[in-house]
Protein backbone atom coordinates (compact mmCIF):
# COMPACT_ATOMS: atom_id res chain seq x y z
CA UNK A 1 0.00 0.00 0.00
CA UNK A 2 0.92 3.49 0.18
CA UNK A 3 0.34 6.07 2.84
CA UNK A 4 -1.22 9.63 2.81
CA UNK A 5 -2.22 11.68 5.76
CA UNK A 6 -3.97 14.84 5.55
CA UNK A 7 -4.43 17.54 8.76
CA UNK A 8 -7.03 20.45 8.82
CA UNK A 9 -5.71 23.71 10.22
CA UNK A 10 -6.53 27.51 10.15
CA UNK A 11 -4.29 29.05 7.26
CA UNK A 12 -1.46 31.39 8.65
CA UNK A 13 -1.87 35.12 7.33
CA UNK A 14 0.09 36.89 5.01
CA UNK A 15 2.24 38.25 7.59
CA UNK A 16 3.45 34.88 9.28
CA UNK A 17 4.25 34.35 5.59
CA UNK A 18 1.80 30.97 4.91
CA UNK A 19 3.04 30.78 1.69
CA UNK A 20 1.88 -0.16 -0.53
CA UNK A 21 0.91 -5.26 -0.33
CA UNK A 22 1.26 -1.30 1.04
CA UNK A 23 3.94 0.26 -0.48
CA UNK A 24 4.70 3.76 0.67
CA UNK A 25 4.14 6.56 -1.65
CA UNK A 26 5.67 7.71 -5.06
CA UNK A 27 4.58 10.08 -8.04
CA UNK A 28 3.42 8.49 -10.63
CA UNK A 29 2.38 10.52 -13.76
CA UNK A 30 3.80 13.75 -12.81
CA UNK A 31 6.30 16.07 -13.66
CA UNK A 32 9.27 17.58 -12.50
CA UNK A 33 8.54 20.68 -9.87
CA UNK A 34 10.23 23.87 -11.20
CA UNK A 35 12.97 24.37 -8.44
CA UNK A 36 10.73 26.59 -5.48
CA UNK A 37 7.66 26.27 -6.75
CA UNK A 38 6.88 24.27 -3.43
CA UNK A 39 8.94 25.96 -0.64
CA UNK A 40 7.05 24.01 2.01
CA UNK A 41 8.09 20.79 0.86
CA UNK A 42 10.40 18.63 3.25
CA UNK A 43 12.61 15.96 2.76
CA UNK A 44 13.17 13.29 5.72
CA UNK A 45 16.63 11.95 5.74
CA UNK A 46 18.62 8.80 7.63
CA UNK A 47 22.33 8.00 6.70
CA UNK A 48 21.82 10.84 4.10
CA UNK A 49 18.85 8.99 2.21
CA UNK A 50 15.60 10.50 1.74
CA UNK A 51 12.83 7.67 2.65
CA UNK A 52 9.98 10.62 3.32
CA UNK A 53 8.36 13.50 2.78
CA UNK A 54 6.80 16.09 4.84
CA UNK A 55 5.04 20.11 4.83
CA UNK A 56 6.78 22.69 6.51
CA UNK A 57 4.09 24.27 8.94
CA UNK A 58 6.22 27.03 10.71
CA UNK A 59 9.72 27.71 11.45
CA UNK A 60 10.20 25.16 13.80
CA UNK A 61 7.95 21.98 13.01
CA UNK A 62 6.81 19.76 10.40
CA UNK A 63 3.71 17.76 9.23
CA UNK A 64 4.05 14.28 7.87
CA UNK A 65 2.70 10.75 8.28
CA UNK A 66 2.83 8.81 11.36
CA UNK A 67 4.25 5.52 9.58
CA UNK A 68 7.08 7.70 8.54
CA UNK A 69 8.36 7.48 11.95
CA UNK A 70 12.22 7.58 12.88
CA UNK A 71 14.25 8.24 15.61
CA UNK A 72 14.28 11.97 16.41
CA UNK A 73 18.38 11.09 17.03
CA UNK A 74 18.71 10.10 13.25
CA UNK A 75 16.67 11.94 11.62
CA UNK A 76 17.59 14.84 9.16
CA UNK A 77 15.00 17.76 7.49
CA UNK A 78 15.94 18.76 4.75
CA UNK A 79 14.04 21.73 3.55
CA UNK A 80 14.60 24.34 0.12
CA UNK A 81 16.08 21.02 -1.92
CA UNK A 82 14.97 20.58 -5.25
CA UNK A 83 17.48 18.29 -7.65
CA UNK A 84 19.54 15.83 -5.16
CA UNK A 85 22.21 15.76 -7.46
CA UNK A 86 23.56 18.83 -7.13
CA UNK A 87 24.04 21.66 -4.55
CA UNK A 88 21.52 24.37 -5.32
CA UNK A 89 22.29 27.10 -2.40
CA UNK A 90 18.98 26.85 -1.39
CA UNK A 91 18.77 24.01 1.19
CA UNK A 92 18.91 24.32 4.64
CA UNK A 93 19.35 21.05 6.87
CA UNK A 94 18.36 20.53 10.49
CA UNK A 95 17.75 17.61 13.44
CA UNK A 96 14.98 16.68 14.89
CA UNK A 97 14.02 17.20 19.03
CA UNK A 98 11.14 15.74 18.94
CA UNK A 99 8.79 13.61 17.04
CA UNK A 100 5.31 13.05 17.69
CA UNK A 101 2.89 10.77 16.04
CA UNK A 102 -0.63 10.73 16.56
CA UNK A 103 -1.45 8.73 19.80
CA UNK A 104 -4.33 7.30 18.27
CA UNK A 105 -2.24 5.94 14.65
CA UNK A 106 -3.20 2.64 14.37
CA UNK A 107 -0.80 0.44 12.25
CA UNK A 108 -3.12 -2.18 11.01
CA UNK A 109 -5.14 0.38 9.55
CA UNK A 110 -3.45 3.49 8.65
CA UNK A 111 -6.38 5.45 10.33
CA UNK A 112 -4.90 8.77 12.06
CA UNK A 113 -1.70 8.48 10.02
CA UNK A 114 -0.68 11.56 10.85
CA UNK A 115 2.73 13.16 12.63
CA UNK A 116 3.98 16.21 13.60
CA UNK A 117 8.63 16.59 14.14
CA UNK A 118 9.47 19.74 15.92
CA UNK A 119 13.04 20.66 14.81
CA UNK A 120 16.48 20.96 16.89
CA UNK A 121 16.81 24.36 15.60
CA UNK A 122 14.41 26.64 13.10
CA UNK A 123 14.78 27.25 9.94
CA UNK A 124 15.16 30.93 7.83
CA UNK A 125 12.37 31.79 5.76
CA UNK A 126 13.01 32.83 3.00
CA UNK A 127 11.62 32.35 -0.80
CA UNK A 128 12.97 28.93 -1.30
CA UNK A 129 11.28 28.32 2.13
CA UNK A 130 7.91 28.69 3.65
CA UNK A 131 5.33 27.10 5.49
CA UNK A 132 1.69 25.43 3.80
CA UNK A 133 -1.12 26.97 4.85
CA UNK A 134 -3.80 25.13 7.02
CA UNK A 135 -7.09 24.57 5.84
CA UNK A 136 -10.48 24.93 8.04
CA UNK A 137 -12.63 22.59 5.69
CA UNK A 138 -11.89 19.52 3.51
CA UNK A 139 -12.38 20.78 -0.23
CA UNK A 140 -15.42 19.07 -2.23
CA UNK A 141 -15.10 16.20 -3.66
CA UNK A 142 -13.60 16.29 -7.12
CA UNK A 143 -11.37 18.96 -6.33
CA UNK A 144 -8.12 18.97 -8.12
CA UNK A 145 -4.91 18.80 -5.63
CA UNK A 146 -1.19 19.04 -5.89
CA UNK A 147 1.26 15.97 -4.67
CA UNK A 148 4.68 16.65 -4.76
CA UNK A 149 7.61 13.97 -3.62
CA UNK A 150 11.11 12.38 -4.62
CA UNK A 151 9.29 8.99 -4.56
CA UNK A 152 9.38 6.89 -7.70
CA UNK A 153 8.06 7.84 -10.82
CA UNK A 154 6.78 4.21 -12.00
CA UNK A 155 4.36 1.88 -10.58
CA UNK A 156 6.87 -1.26 -10.51
CA UNK A 157 8.76 0.47 -8.07
CA UNK A 158 11.56 2.11 -9.85
CA UNK A 159 14.53 3.85 -7.73
CA UNK A 160 13.56 7.42 -6.24
CA UNK A 161 13.91 10.45 -8.19
CA UNK A 162 16.81 13.09 -7.95
CA UNK A 163 14.30 15.66 -8.93
CA UNK A 164 10.90 16.48 -7.15
CA UNK A 165 8.19 15.37 -8.74
CA UNK A 166 4.69 17.01 -8.93
CA UNK A 167 1.13 15.58 -10.29
CA UNK A 168 -2.35 16.75 -10.07
CA UNK A 169 -4.89 14.27 -8.88
CA UNK A 170 -8.60 15.29 -8.04
CA UNK A 171 -10.34 13.96 -4.94
CA UNK A 172 -12.92 11.38 -5.14
CA UNK A 173 -15.84 10.35 -2.71
CA UNK A 174 -15.46 7.96 0.07
CA UNK A 175 -18.51 5.87 -1.04
CA UNK A 176 -16.35 5.12 -4.16
CA UNK A 177 -13.24 4.49 -2.76
CA UNK A 178 -14.96 1.99 0.07
CA UNK A 179 -16.84 0.37 -2.70
CA UNK A 180 -16.30 -3.31 -3.23
CA UNK A 181 -14.54 -3.39 -6.21
CA UNK A 182 -11.71 -0.54 -4.48
CA UNK A 183 -10.83 -0.69 -0.83
CA UNK A 184 -14.01 -2.41 0.13
CA UNK A 185 -14.78 -0.30 3.78
CA UNK A 186 -11.09 0.35 4.76
CA UNK A 187 -11.52 4.36 3.85
CA UNK A 188 -12.04 6.03 7.07
CA UNK A 189 -13.71 9.34 8.02
CA UNK A 190 -10.19 10.53 8.86
CA UNK A 191 -8.81 9.72 4.88
CA UNK A 192 -9.55 11.02 1.54
CA UNK A 193 -8.66 9.39 -1.93
CA UNK A 194 -7.65 11.00 -4.62
CA UNK A 195 -6.30 9.67 -8.18
CA UNK A 196 -7.65 10.02 -11.70
CA UNK A 197 -10.10 8.26 -13.38
CA UNK A 198 -7.96 6.81 -16.11
CA UNK A 199 -5.31 5.98 -13.52
CA UNK A 200 -1.60 6.71 -14.16
CA UNK A 201 -1.36 9.21 -11.73
CA UNK A 202 -0.51 8.93 -8.06
CA UNK A 203 2.01 8.99 -5.58
CA UNK A 204 3.73 6.40 -4.78
CA UNK A 205 7.26 4.41 -3.09
CA UNK A 206 8.46 7.63 -1.16
CA UNK A 207 6.40 10.09 -1.64
CA UNK A 208 4.92 9.13 1.56
CA UNK A 209 4.53 11.82 4.63
CA UNK A 210 4.31 14.18 1.72
CA UNK A 211 1.68 16.78 0.78
CA UNK A 212 -1.34 17.40 -1.05
CA UNK A 213 -1.46 20.98 -2.08
CA UNK A 214 -4.01 22.98 -3.15
CA UNK A 215 -3.13 27.25 -3.39
CA UNK A 216 -0.58 27.02 -0.53
CA UNK A 217 -2.86 24.78 1.71
CA UNK A 218 -2.27 21.60 2.69
CA UNK A 219 -5.71 19.37 2.29
CA UNK A 220 -3.86 16.16 2.60
CA UNK A 221 -0.59 13.58 4.12
CA UNK A 222 0.35 11.01 1.59
CA UNK A 223 -0.58 7.59 3.57
CA UNK A 224 -1.36 4.37 1.71
CA UNK A 225 -3.26 2.51 -1.20
CA UNK A 226 -2.47 -0.56 -3.14
CA UNK A 227 0.31 -0.22 -5.92
CA UNK A 228 0.01 2.92 -7.57
CA UNK A 229 -1.37 4.32 -10.23
CA UNK A 230 -4.09 2.18 -10.79
CA UNK A 231 -7.79 3.90 -11.82
CA UNK A 232 -9.18 1.23 -9.15
CA UNK A 233 -6.82 1.94 -6.30
CA UNK A 234 -6.19 6.10 -5.97
CA UNK A 235 -4.28 6.78 -3.55
CA UNK A 236 -5.62 7.49 0.11
CA UNK A 237 -4.70 10.55 1.93
CA UNK A 238 -4.80 11.40 5.65
CA UNK A 239 -7.13 14.40 6.04
CA UNK A 240 -5.42 17.05 7.49
CA UNK A 241 -9.07 19.23 8.03
CA UNK A 242 -9.69 16.45 11.21
CA UNK A 243 -6.76 17.58 12.96
CA UNK A 244 -6.27 20.91 13.38
CA UNK A 245 -6.98 21.08 17.11
CA UNK A 246 -4.58 18.34 17.77
CA UNK A 247 -1.97 20.09 15.26
CA UNK A 248 -2.63 23.56 17.20
CA UNK A 249 -1.84 22.15 20.49
CA UNK A 250 1.61 21.41 19.59
CA UNK A 251 2.44 24.10 17.11
CA UNK A 252 0.73 27.52 18.45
Amino acid sequence: MRLFVVIALVCCTAAQQCGRSYFPDRIVGGTAATPGAFPWMVSLQQNGYHFCGGTLLNSEWVLSAAHCQASASTLRVIVGENNFGSNEGTEQSTGAQDVIPHPNYNPNTYDNDIMLIKLSYPVTINSWVSPACLPSAMVEDGTDVTVTGWGSTHPSGSPYSYRLQRVNVHTIPRSHCNAAHSYNGQVTSNMFCAGHSAGGRDSCQGDSGGPGVRAGTVYGVVSWGFGCGNARYPGVYTKVANYVDWINSYIN
